[in-house]
């Protein structure tokens, strides 16, 4: 699969996910999994991970381009957040969510 940009990527979760606008703003999107963040350039992975760890409530997913997991997956410790690819494949788990006491 050739590697899509920021407007591609996101039609892509719009598809698979069936996912609209987030309407709290703290996501790009949101669907039946929880809140989903576009990241189509390696440049934009670091502050999808960190807007992913202010998402208070639900699951948190990056969605990003596969041949970037490698530079995702260490930014993605400690951010509770899951990786999903353009296709809807899920890269990496997303933790469960916990409220902060």
């Amino acid at each position: 699969m050739a590697r899509l940009n920021q407007e591609a990527l996101t039609a892509a979760a719009v598809a698979k996910f069936d996912a609209t606008p987030d309407p709290s703003g703290e996501g790009d999107l949101t669907c039946e999994r929880g809140a989903l963040i576009i990241a189509a350039e390696q440049a934009d992975l670091k502050s999808a991970f960190k807007r992913a760890k202010k998402i208070k409530a639900g699951y948190r997913w990056v969605v990003i381009n596969r041949e970037d997991l490698f530079g995702a997956n260490p930014l993605s410790l400690g951010s509770k957040a899951g990786i999903f690819d353009a296709d809807g494949n899920m890269l990496k788990n997303a933790d469960v969510p916990r409220t902060k006491v």
